[in-house]
């Protein structure tokens, strides 16, 4: 196996990132109690807790003392040097090791079994996660798994000396996050995480497919082909695709999604109406990126027919005033779920949004250009010109930034979607010059562990809660684009650089920061997706320099 997997595994903690396969629903974590591991599956909308297979796995020696985890690499976990347990098949582990071990099993309803471990056991873990023991050929269950990870690590990109260990564990997580979707043949989804998000969200898919191209440009089309594989009769594209069918209007939510929002006191838990359910329109943007690397001309054009059909969506089904502005009907669909910005009443018109379609039109423009040259691509930049007309008129000048409206009433919560508008390259100059002062400002957005959500100086900031300050990386990459496309490179840089920083310091590509501390925010979720994703993708643009 390559120095790059070794690498990876230097982090595998068995805690924050669990030992897994590639296509796999099996993770295996330390024990509560420090001595071996236990064993869950990952499903779709199902906490840990409610997903276990064995409480306590763990391997005694002859005298019936226990062995201790003594490393972890992605191709297996060593228990005492003498020891080891890997993947037979992404449904089953293999534990092997010298003899007279015994592995330990104790399951969920608390029986306790002890099994020989002699040339090799197998775990079978059935779909109702039950496990059957049976015996095994441990050595080519180990040769395979080493295999699948050796390949794996040697697609990884070479980056910048000081980037390249979190390069690696980041690469680890895009491959450990892979999962097969049965329902849709040998579809493979790299989810947001197999901890709790397990399912291919439309947004996610962006950003992930923009980090995977660097190594596997063919799984990164796969990941956007899948996003836009199910569109509405409208053309709307579904927030989440899953094992399940998908998810695309509020009648679709889960009920634990349901809870937590009337739990947040939420006004649209339980809606008369079934209201749709998307991603913001960032999707062209990431199929130019993906062709970047390699090419594809008959896979652009099915996707961007499907794209085309998804703006006019938004201008058709989402400008629920009718002022020409589309608004998000659902704090889902902005994919800042519990930004201030929708705390007033819905439906909620955002810069974000649209900054975002602005840059769709222009993409698409372009796009279109390259691989439909006969297509009429004038109305995508006069629709890009109204939008943006449109989006100036949320410029508070007494504010010096751009507000939300949410009823059509001002929201005033000084948040990073007023930033969003940078992404469009084309501002007046002054507006451009107040955002980048705001970027600048270490009262606002300009803290030591990068770009918060929510200016520090704003009532609503809170360092720990979701959209609400902590730092994200997918929005920090936006924003560093942003200043890019606006004229600030060198600034853009500094964002890049604090931004990889910080996953360093943090400890890997979490769900989100605390800005005033660079650790994982305490609710984040580990191993995330579009971070990992996006901290290859930056390594990659920091190293060309």
């Amino acid at each position: 196996m390559t120095d790059i997997a070794a690498l990876a595994g230097r982090r595998l903690d068995l805690i924050s990132a669990p030992f897994t396969l590639p296509r796999s629903r099996v993770l295996v974590f330390r024990a509560d109690d420090g001595d071996g591991v236990r064993v869950h599956t990952s499903e779709y909308e199902r906490r840990l807790s409610e997903c276990r297979v064995i409480d306590a796995l763990t391997v005694v020696d002859a005298r019936g003392r226990v062995l201790s985890v003594t490393d972890v690499h992605p191709a297996r976990v060593t228990f005492g040097g003498v020891a080891t347990l890997t993947f037979a098949d992404p449904s089953t582990l293999s534990i092997g090791g010298d003899p007279g071990l015994r592995v330990r099993l104790r399951r969920p309803d608390g029986r306790v079994e002890e099994h020989l471990l002699g040339a090799g056991i197998r775990l079978l873990i059935i779909a109702d996660r039950a496990v059957s023991v049976e015996p095994g050929d441990h050595a080519a269950a180990l040769a395979a798994t080493d295999v699948i990870w050796r390949d794996w690590f040697a697609k990884c990109p070479t980056v910048r000396d000081d980037l390249q260990e979190m390069a690696a564990f980041c690469w680890w997580v895009l491959g450990a996050n892979i999962v097969e979707l049965p329902s849709l043949g040998d579809a493979r989804a790299i989810v947001p995480s197999k901890i709790g998000y397990v399912g291919l969200w439309q947004w996610d898919a962006y950003f992930i497919a923009v980090g995977l191209r660097h190594g596997d440009p063919e799984l990164a089309r796969e990941q956007l082909a899948l996003a836009f594989r199910f569109p509405q009769p409208d053309g709307q594209l579904p927030d989440v695709v899953h094992e399940l069918g998908v998810l695309a209007t509020s009648d679709d939510l889960p009920e634990s999604d349901r809870d937590n929002l009337r739990r947040a006191g939420s006004r649209i838990a339980d809606p008369s109406a079934p209201v749709p359910l998307t991603k913001p329109p960032l999707a062209a943007w990431a199929l130019r990126k993906v062709l970047e690397i390699d090419d594809a001309p008959d896979y652009a054009r099915t996707q961007l027919a499907r794209i085309v059909r998804s703006q006019d969506w938004w201008f058709a089904e989402s400008d629920l005033d009718r002022d020409g502005m589309p608004e998000y009907g659902h704090p889902y669909s902005s994919g800042l779920d519990d930004s201030p910005i929708f705390d007033g009443p819905l439906p909620t018109a955002a810069p974000d949004l649209g900054a975002y379609l602005v840059r769709q039109d222009l993409e698409l423009a372009a796009l279109l250009e390259r691989y439909e040259p006969d297509a009429e691509v004038a109305r995508f930049r006069e629709r890009a010109a109204t939008t943006q007309e449109l989006l100036l008129r949320m410029w508070d000048d007494e504010r010096g930034r751009f507000l939300a409206f949410g009823g059509g009433e001002p929201q005033l919560s000084d948040t990073v979607v007023g930033l969003m508008p940078l992404l469009t390259g084309t501002l007046p100059a002054r507006i451009a010059e107040a955002l980048r002062a705001a970027v600048d400002d270490p009262a606002r957005f300009a803290l030591r562990w990068g770009l918060p959500t929510v200016a520090a100086s704003d009532p609503d900031f809170s360092d720990e809660r979701m959209w609400r300050g902590p730092v994200w990386v997918n929005t920090s990459m936006l924003i560093a684009e942003g200043l890019e496309a606006s004229g600030y490179p060198e600034r853009a840089r500094h964002l890049r650089e604090q931004t990889v920083a910080l996953v360093i310091h943090g400890g890997g590509p979490h769900e989100y920061f605390n800005p005033h501390t660079g650790l994982k925010a305490e609710r984040a979720t580990t191993a995330f997706g579009w971070s990992a994703a996006l901290f290859i993708d930056l390594a990659v643009e920091l190293s060309r320099a």
